[in-house]
C-alpha cells in the first residue's frame, strides 16, 4: 500500500527545535556533522539486522527498511548538493520527489545486509564532504526547486534533522 507524502515544509526545524525527535538547530553546523552522521550508522545497521525490519507498523508508516532507503538516498542527494554549493554561485537544486524515489528504488522489497552496506558507504562519502567544508563556506548558497533558501550552515542543519528524525522514527 503506498504511503501518503509527506507535504509538511521542514525549513521551520532551522530555527527551533523539533518537539517529535528533540533535534536542536543551534547544536548543528558543517563542521559537526561529520562526526554526528559517522557515530549514526552503527545504529542505523543494529535497525536493519531487527527481525522484521521490513515490516511496515501500519498502513502509513514506512517500515524501518524503507527509512534506511531513504535514509542512504538523503545521504548520496545531500552530499550532491553540499558539492553543488559549493562550487556553483547560487546553485539551484532539482526537485527530488521522495516517494516516488521509494517506488522507483524498490525500497519495500530490499535487502537489508545490502542496504545497511550502501548505507554505510554513502553515510561515509556525506561525512567526508562535509568534514572537508570550511568556515569560510559556510554562507554559500543552494535554492530548493520550491524556492527554500539554504546556507551551507543550514543545509547541514535540515540534512542533520532529517537523519536524526528518521532513526527516531525507527526507535534506533
Amino acid at each position: 500500500m503506498p504511503i501518503i507524502a509527506d507535504d509538511k515544509d521542514w525549513t521551520w526545524v532551522l530555527h527551533k527545535p523539533c518537539p517529535e525527535c528533540g533535534f536542536e538547530p543551534a547544536t548543528v553546523n558543517p563542521a559537526t556533522v561529520s562526526g554526528t552522521v559517522l557515530d549514526m550508522l552503527p545504529r542505523w545497521r543494529t535497525v536493519l539486522e531487527r527481525p522484521g525490519a521490513e515490516v511496515r507498523p501500519d498502513d502509513s508508516t514506512w517500515s524501518p527498511l524503507e527509512y534506511a532507503c531513504h535514509v542512504r538516498d538523503v545521504f548520496s542527494l545531500f552530499e550532491q548538493r553540499l558539492h553543488l554549493m559549493l562550487g556553483e554561485d547560487g546553485a539551484r537544486f532539482a526537485n527530488w520527489d521522495q516517494d516516488q524515489a521509494a517506488i522507483d528504488g524498490g525500497y519495500a522489497t530490499a535487502d537489508p545486509a545490502t542496504v545497511a552496506a550502501e548505507l554505510e558507504a554513502e553515510g561515509r562519502r556525506v561525512a567526508a564532504s562535509f568534514a572537508g567544508v570550511t568556515e569560510g563556506q559556510w554562507p554559500r548558497t543552494g535554492t530548493r526547486s520550491n524556492g527554500s533558501e539554504f546556507t551551507v550552515l543550514t543545509f547541514s542543519r535540515y540534512f542533520m534533522h532529517d537523519v536524526v528524525h528518521h532513526l527516531h522514527d525507527v526507535k534506533g
